[in-house]
C-alpha cells in the first residue's frame, strides 16, 4: 500500500480509474481488471468475474458497483467508500465543468472530432472487457449455451438484459440441483 495508507491506495486507484476512462462503467472494465488483478494483485481474476457478476445483475452503474466491492473486500466499509469516492469523483467534476460550457464547446469542430475519437476508442475497450470477462466466465457446454442464448436473445429480439440475468440464474440453479440429484459435488 502506499505511504498514505491502505484506504487511500483504493481512492486514488479508483480515481485515476475514473479519471482517464471513457465511455463509462463497461469501458472501466479493462482498467479496474489491470490495476486490482495484474498490478495490485488485491483479487484474483476468478474472484474479479463473480464481482464483475454481481456488479452487474445490481441496479447502478457497473463501475461503481465494481468499486464499491473491491473496497468493501479491501477495507470493508471504509475501503468500500474510499473506492466508490475514487471511481465517482472524477466524473463529478469533470463533468460539472463540461456543464457550464457544453453547448459553447459542442459547436467546435475539434471538440465534435475528439468526441467521435473517443467513441470509437471506447467500442475496443468494450469489447476488451467482453473477452475478458468471457476468458474467466465461460467454462464448459452450459456457460457457452447460457452466453450464446442471452446473447441471442439481448441482440435480435430485443430481450432486456435483466431477462437474460433471470434466465442465466435459472440455468445455474437448475445445474446445481441437477448435479446434487445426481450425487455430484456442490
Amino acid at each position: 500500500m502506499n505511504k498514505f495508507g491502505p484506504k487511500w491506495e483504493l481512492f486514488f486507484v479508483f480515481f485515476k480509474i475514473g479519471a482517464f476512462t471513457f465511455g463509462g462503467g463497461y469501458a472501466m472494465i479493462p482498467l479496474i481488471q489491470k490495476e486490482v488483478v495484474e498490478k495490485k494483485k488485491w483479487i484474483c481474476s476468478a474472484d474479479m468475474v463473480d464481482i464483475l457478476a454481481i456488479s452487474q445483475s445490481f441496479p447502478g452503474a457497473v463501475a461503481i458497483n465494481t468499486a464499491t466491492i473491491v473496497g468493501y473486500r479491501m477495507g470493508r466499509y471504509a475501503g468500500a467508500i474510499c473506492a466508490t469516492l475514487g471511481v465517482v469523483l472524477p466524473s463529478f467534476i469533470i463533468i460539472t465543468l463540461i456543464g457550464t460550457v457544453f453547448t459553447r464547446i459542442l459547436d467546435v469542430g475539434a471538440v465534435r472530432a475528439a468526441l467521435r475519437g473517443i467513441g470509437a476508442c471506447v467500442v475496443s475497450l468494450l469489447m476488451v472487457a467482453a473477452v475478458r470477462v468471457a476468458r474467466g466466465a465461460i467454462k464448459g457446454v452450459l456457460s457457452i449455451l447460457v452466453a450464446a442464448g442471452a446473447l441471442l436473445l439481448i441482440f435480435w429480439a430485443n430481450l432486456h438484459p435483466i431477462y437474460a440475468i433471470l434466465m442465466g440464474i435459472g440455468a445455474g440453479l437448475a445445474a446445481y440441483g441437477f448435479n446434487l440429484i445426481k450425487g455430484g459435488k456442490q
